[in-house]
């Protein structure tokens, strides 16, 4: 089953945020998709903050591993030095039709 990350933030040291979009780029994975970044949010209800990105992982295993590895947990400190916001770790989930 899928399993997304999901990633939303502002971005307040652009220059460092692009390092960390480079060498966390190199990290991931072949079979990982990048199913959205959009740097220009369409607040239907509440405030999103300004960079949204949803990561999907063929598996909650494949997700974390890639999150927690060493390589990505050395790319992330400058995601956390250039911005504020959260990241969260959802699985996906499918619909039985009748």
């Amino acid at each position: 089953m899928s399993y997304y990350l999901v990633l939303n933030f502002d971005v307040h040291d652009p220059a460092e945020f692009a390092e960390y979009g480079r060498r966390a780029a190199a990290t991931l994975p072949a079979s990982a998709k990048v199913l959205v970044f959009d740097s220009e949010p369409r607040d239907l209800e509440g405030r999103s903050r300004e960079r949204l990105v949803i990561l999907e992982f063929e598996s909650e295993a494949a997700a974390l591993g890639w999150y927690h590895s060493s390589e990505y947990q050395a790319a992330s400190e400058r995601r956390r030095a250039a911005t504020d916001g959260w990241v969260r770790a959802a699985p996906g989930f499918s619909v039985k039709r009748a």
